[in-house]
C-alpha cells in the first residue's frame, strides 16, 4: 500500500507547490509586497536565480546536478526502507517533492518562484516547496534520532 500511497502523495504535493507558484504569479507583480496575515506573513513574487537565501546566484548547472543527486538517493533510499518508520517516510517525501517542486521551476523558468515573507522575523523569503525540504530534513534527523535511540541501524 505504501508504494502506492507515498508516489501519489508526492504528485500531490508537487502539485500543490506548483499550483501556489502558478497563483502567485498571476495575481502579485514581481516585488509586489501583499499583507496575507497581518504582522505575520505577507505575500511577495520574488525570482530566485540562486539557493536557498539567493545564494549562488545563476548557477543551474550546479543546482540541477546536487537536485539530480538528492533526489535520486532519496528515492533509492526510499525504496529501500518502503516499510520503515512513518518519520523516514515522511521526511524522505517531502525532501522528494521539495526538490522536484524546485527543479520544475528551474528546469520551466530558468529560476525558482519565492513567495513566503515572514513579518515578523528578518528571514529570507521561501516557497511551499522550500518548506517541504525544511520540514523533511528536521523529520529525517528525528527519524535518525529515533532509529539510532532504538538500535536500529540498517
Amino acid at each position: 500500500m505504501r508504494k502506492i500511497i507515498i508516489p501519489i502523495i508526492t504528485i500531490l504535493l508537487i502539485a500543490l507547490d506548483q499550483l501556489s507558484k502558478l497563483w502567485i504569479v498571476k495575481h502579485i507583480e514581481l516585488n509586489q509586497i501583499k499583507e496575507f496575515i497581518p504582522n505575520i506573513v505577507s505575500l511577495t513574487y520574488l525570482r530566485n536565480y540562486g539557493a536557498a537565501f539567493s545564494i549562488l546566484q545563476n548557477q543551474q548547472w550546479l543546482f540541477t546536478l546536487i537536485t539530480i543527486f538528492v533526489v535520486c538517493v532519496a528515492i533509492i533510499y526510499l525504496m529501500k526502507h518502503i516499510n520503515g518508520s512513518y518519520w523516514l517516510l515522511i521526511s524522505l517525501t517531502l525532501i522528494i517533492s521539495g526538490g522536484l517542486g524546485n527543479f520544475i521551476d528551474r528546469l520551466r523558468l530558468g529560476y525558482v518562484v519565492d513567495m513566503v515573507h515572514l513579518d515578523f522575523i528578518n528571514f529570507a523569503i521561501f516557497n511551499v516547496a522550500d518548506s517541504y525540504l525544511t520540514i523533511g530534513i528536521i523529520c529525517l534527523m528525528i527519524a535518525l534520532w529515533k532509529e539510532e535511540s532504538n538500535g536500529n541501524h540498517n
